[in-house]
């Protein structure tokens, strides 16, 4: 998938996930498989396969454990989150085991956190996450200029990345609170 591809699922998930669960289960965990697949060097169309394959599981997860809907949606995202900052702090050199027990570990928290608080966390969570993947698909597109995005090779690049996705995650968080709150056609 080019970066076009990847900043656009990011910026979906990012400023409308939560307005739409079943585009922000599809789209979390799109971006979960793809930024896994990545951060273990895969090609891009393994990387496309991958994610694609994690979109269906997490949408199909939510659906029969519908009960657990929150968690997976926060679990899958948090997955997204785990990701990305494990590329920010590992800049490309990380170990294949810690980053699954890391990106594990921030996935079952973000999940926790979104079925405890509900749509706060869940919004966090899909706005982070999408934002992460906005960015990598940005450096994907400009790799000469914009590839710290992705993975950072100096401190000055990992403070710059992660500042540019707080606060691109922050404006993705403020656009959703302000949609979840409007009622949506189907529901007026």
């Amino acid at each position: 998938m080019t970066g076009v591809g990847l900043a656009v699922v990011g910026l979906l998930l990012c400023f409308v996930g939560l307005r739409s669960i079943h585009l922000a289960l599809l789209a979390s965990g799109f971006a979960l498989g793809w930024l896994v697949a990545e951060g273990l060097g895969a090609s891009a169309a393994v990387g496309f396969i991958v994610a694609l394959c994690a979109a269906v599981v997490g949408w199909v997860l939510a659906r029969v454990v519908f009960r657990a809907a929150l968690f997976v949606v926060g679990a899958i995202a948090g997955g997204v989150i785990g990701a990305k900052l494990f590329g920010l702090l590992e800049g490309g050199h990380g170990n294949v085991l810690l980053a699954v027990l890391f990106v594990v570990a921030v996935a079952v928290l973000t999940g926790l956190a979104a079925q405890r608080f509900h749509e706060t966390a869940a919004i966090a969570a899909c706005a982070f996450g999408g934002a992460g993947l906005a960015l990598s698909g940005v450096a994907r597109i400009w790799p000469d200029a914009l590839g710290f995005l992705r993975i950072p090779h100096t401190t000055t690049e990992a403070i710059i990345g992660t500042a540019v996705w707080l606060v691109l995650g922050a404006l993705g968080w403020a656009v959703q609170r302000r949609l979840v709150r409007r009622p949506s056609p189907a529901r007026a």
